[in-house]
């Protein structure tokens, strides 16, 4: 088992989850059953997978909820653009929350490689 509160990448992708509520926070209230829910969603689910998978038996196991992280993250992205191409965000706010979504990827991806290795 992994302390995953001890991670960097747990603790970037907590922060990236707050920041992108608060984005979803100002989506126009016809979406809230919408893009509003699923940009949320899948914020959380980045950061939660991590932890569910550090908490797990073997670092297989730990590795299988990285890849459903990233996919979340990918996810996100994609919630994101279609904000930002129905005019809800700002493309300085896409870009900004696209390179702290990229900088969890990578360093999510870059975990799997090393626990893979050990």
């Amino acid at each position: 088992m992994h302390k995953y509160k001890e991670l960097t990448v747990w603790r970037k992708a907590v922060d990236l989850a707050v920041e992108m509520y608060l984005i979803a926070g100002e989506l126009p209230k016809e979406e809230q059953y919408g893009l509003t829910s699923q940009i949320k969603r899948c914020a959380a689910s980045v950061a939660s997978n991590i932890a569910e998978g550090a908490g797990r038996n073997t670092n297989g196991e730990f590795g299988l909820f990285l890849g459903i992280s990233n996919g979340s993250s990918c996810e996100l992205e994609t919630q994101l653009i279609i904000a930002n191409k129905l005019g809800y965000i700002k493309d300085e706010v896409l870009d900004s929350a696209v390179k702290k979504i990229n900088e969890v990827q990578n360093m999510t991806f870059k975990l799997q490689q090393t626990i893979k290795n050990n």
